[in-house]
């Protein structure tokens, strides 16, 4: 019985401090020192579908990391499970999921992109008008 009590603690323990990404609902919101609506607003973010890699869950609140290490709480009526991620050096949108495909655009540093999907190094990706596929390993956020 202790054997299980034991496996059973090391999971739950290891599924629960599991990294995953989310975005933010909002195009203002406020990042906060601490988890709970008492503690200061460190940053306030002003860009909806900002992809944040959630460390910690404290009640309502989720820490996160955003891009560019920021850290802190933000309440989990301001994220949502949207799938977008920020450009990290600049690329070409392809046509399809190779690079001998017809390049459509060049995507410049920075750029927030919207997921639509991701299929082995490929993601399908939206931005304003534009359609098209990106490699993974130079994107940050949820895939």
């Amino acid at each position: 019985m202790l054997k299980f009590v034991f496996i059973f603690y090391l999971v739950f323990n290891s599924l629960a401090s599991e990294e995953y990404f989310l975005t933010l609902r909002n195009d203002k919101v406020n990042l906060r020192l601490g988890p709970s609506f008492d503690y200061p607003i460190k940053i306030i973010y002003k860009k909806k579908y900002l992809p944040v890699l959630i460390k910690e869950k404290s009640e309502n609140f989720r820490k996160i990391l955003d891009h560019e290490n920021n850290s802190g709480w933000i309440h989990i009526s301001q994220l949502s499970k949207k799938k977008s991620v920020i450009t990290l050096t600049d690329l070409i949108l392809y046509n399809r999921p190779t690079i001998y495909s017809k390049p459509l655009v060049n995507i410049k540093t920075g750029r927030l992109l919207i997921v639509l999907k991701c299929k082995n190094d490929w993601c399908k990706i939206k931005s304003d008008k534009y359609s098209g596929w990106i490699k993974k390993e130079e994107i940050w956020g949820r895939l």
